[in-house]
């Protein structure tokens, strides 16, 4: 089945995606083996149905949204490219290093857009602000019923209130890197993908 996988796989495309994402080739035909071991329908691309089979997506709190991550607004399906797209804001920040961008755009795994990243899995609506609604969903997808609505209500007033420096209620972007900028964001946000 590898050998199936690189032969589907054109050499420039390989050339393409390493310079866009950074992944290495070989972590690149690895990565499209798995993908095509993933696709059920055989059509090039994943459903939201062909991640949900992933075992370590299916028990995560967040697993919906990690997935939602995948489809660009309205889209039902991800190719290779946009798959690998959005692994790359996985990838450890030492990997820079090793894979310089000739391009000179902010590589996909960058803080800022891992961070970017990070804030759209709060940003259920999309726009570009995380509300105290938008907050209790998140929270009570990670903890579930193990905590009342009154003490995640108390949390997302809290976090809201710490983070919320213009005073509109909601967590702009700029607040969400301002209360993140002393974690380790490029460590936490990281997946080992072997070279």
């Amino acid at each position: 089945m590898g050998s199936r996988a690189s032969t589907l796989l054109r050499e420039e495309e390989i050339e393409e995606i390493k310079k866009e994402t950074g992944f290495s080739h070989s972590q690149i035909t690895r990565l499209y083996s798995r993908f095509t071991s993933l696709d059920k329908g055989e059509n090039g691309a994943l459903s939201r149905e062909d991640f949900q089979r992933i075992p370590e997506l299916a028990i995560n709190p967040l697993g919906d949204r990690i997935i939602n991550a995948f489809f660009p607004d309205g889209e039902d399906q991800v190719n290779f490219r946009g798959f690998m797209r959005t692994l790359a804001h996985f990838r450890p920040v030492e990997d820079n290093e090793k894979n310089k961008n000739v391009s000179n755009t902010e590589p996909l795994n960058s803080r800022m857009n891992k961070l970017h990243f990070a804030f759209q899995l709060y940003d259920l609506d999309r726009d570009d602000k995380i509300s105290r609604d938008e907050l209790l969903q998140v929270l009570r997808m990670m903890v579930g019923v193990n905590i009342s609505d009154e003490q995640l209500g108390s949390i997302a007033d809290r976090t809201i209130q710490e983070a919320d420096t213009n005073g509109d209620g909601c967590i702009s972007f700029t607040e969400f890197m301002k209360v993140l900028e002393k974690v380790d964001v490029e460590q936490k946000m990281s997946i080992r993908f072997l070279h």
